[in-house]
């Protein structure tokens, strides 16, 4: 039995989790939900799953949540990062989804990590900001840590077992790869017209048309960049050089990623645009588990097709590349700069087609340092929103 910590339990992904987990409760237990301000949602799991501890990270939220708990069901309602890092780092505790969204979850998956938990990596950014401090306290630490996004799932099953068993420190080439291939659908502007793009609202930004995603990955998904901060976690996952990552467009998502060999080869994985398949897949490696997603009808599949990416239309993905090829001080005020832009896009104080511009102002201006500790990430994030915050103030 799997003692599991959920990082982001009321997101889509915890939802997954959480349904993946009732399919197979001999073998996994929500040992302890972990959400931010969401009473509402915290208080229908804990009675339908019955977690042990419930951590709320806004104290107000956990105040209520405990005032709204039924006494019979004890349940230990927690607040505080202390708490948070003590939770995650439990001897209590075998397995960490780690599916907060965005730069607040780099801290608790990090002490997950550095606590030898088996992690199931949801939150990308925790790489995007962190890269080399990440995967070096992985190996100090021994935690095992498997990639749950789509595409970085179907690239680890698409592995030898030689680089599965060396995340973060593999040799692609000495293993017979010559490229990793990234899919991604292109999102639902693929085939707007490029002078319609300014116009484009969060609603139609957010109706993704193969994904159902919370609303910062689904703009991101729009704009490409998701697929940016995908190539940035893939080149500290699989230790991949530029030349070795590629993007291919796939408006299907049949294909959710594929791994190309030196004698011709391609080997690719294939299912349902459904979360609960790469998340099943990483709670239960290197086994196979029910995961409640019907498998893939190829008679009803229909024609696949593949795209090179068009960076007139996705500046994004373009800006993420050239970040990773920048280094980690870029990609950290990159991800901080797209989260101010795509939240002041959703509250309508941005055009869709700003993201970008004020991400490009933000790594041009943001004046940067090398980053020896987490305190140096955490600061220059801080002052990469900050800049952004300033030009979204201006636009």
């Amino acid at each position: 039995m799997q003692k599991m910590v959920i990082l982001g339990a009321t997101g889509s992904i915890g939802a997954s989790t959480l349904s993946v987990i009732a399919k197979n409760p001999e073998s996994f237990s929500a040992y302890a939900l972990v959400a931010n301000t969401n009473v509402d949602k915290m208080l229908s799991l804990c009675l339908t799953h019955k977690p042990e501890v419930a951590h709320m990270v806004d104290a107000k939220a956990a105040t209520e949540l405990k005032q709204r708990l039924p006494a019979t069901l004890n349940v230990e309602v927690t607040t505080g990062e202390d708490q948070l890092f003590d939770l995650v780092s439990s001897a209590n505790v075998d397995t960490v989804m780690a599916a907060i969204v965005g730069a607040a979850g780099l801290l608790p998956t990090l002490a997950a990590v550095k606590a030898g938990k088996r992690v199931l990596l949801a939150n990308k950014e925790s790489l995007v900001m962190s890269g080399r401090l990440f995967i070096d306290a992985m190996q100090a630490s021994g935690a095992q840590v498997l990639p749950v996004d789509s595409e970085h799932n179907a690239i680890f099953q698409a592995l030898p077992d030689s680089v599965q068993q060396n995340i973060g420190f593999c040799e692609l080439e000495s293993a017979g790869i010559s490229h990793i291939l990234l899919t991604g659908s292109g999102g639902p502007f693929l085939n707007s017209p490029l002078d319609s793009l300014s116009s484009m609202t969060p609603a139609q930004a957010c109706k993704h048309p193969n994904w159902s995603m919370g609303q910062k990955i689904s703009v991101d998904s729009a704009s490409m960049m998701n697929k940016g901060l995908e190539y940035i976690e893939a080149r500290w996952l699989f230790n991949a050089k530029r030349e070795q990552l590629k993007v291919v467009i796939h408006p299907q998502s049949v294909i959710h990623s594929m791994v190309q060999y030196k004698d011709g080869s391609v080997i690719a994985q294939l299912g349902n645009p459904d979360m609960r398949t790469p998340i099943a897949h990483c709670m239960s490696f290197p086994e196979r588990i029910r995961s409640g997603v019907e498998p893939l009808d190829f008679f009803t599949v229909g024609q696949l097709s593949f795209l090179e990416p068009d960076f007139n239309r996705f500046p994004c993905l373009s800006l993420a590349i050239e970040a990773c090829a920048q280094g980690q001080e870029a990609t950290t005020v990159l991800n901080a700069a797209n989260e101010i832009s795509v939240a002041a896009f959703l509250q309508n104080k941005l055009k869709f087609t700003d993201i970008s511009k004020i991400n490009e102002a933000c790594l041009n201006y943001v004046p940067v340092t090398s980053l020896g500790s987490i305190d140096d990430i955490i600061a220059l994030d801080n002052q990469s929103r900050r800049y952004a915050l300033e030009m979204v103030a201006k636009a």
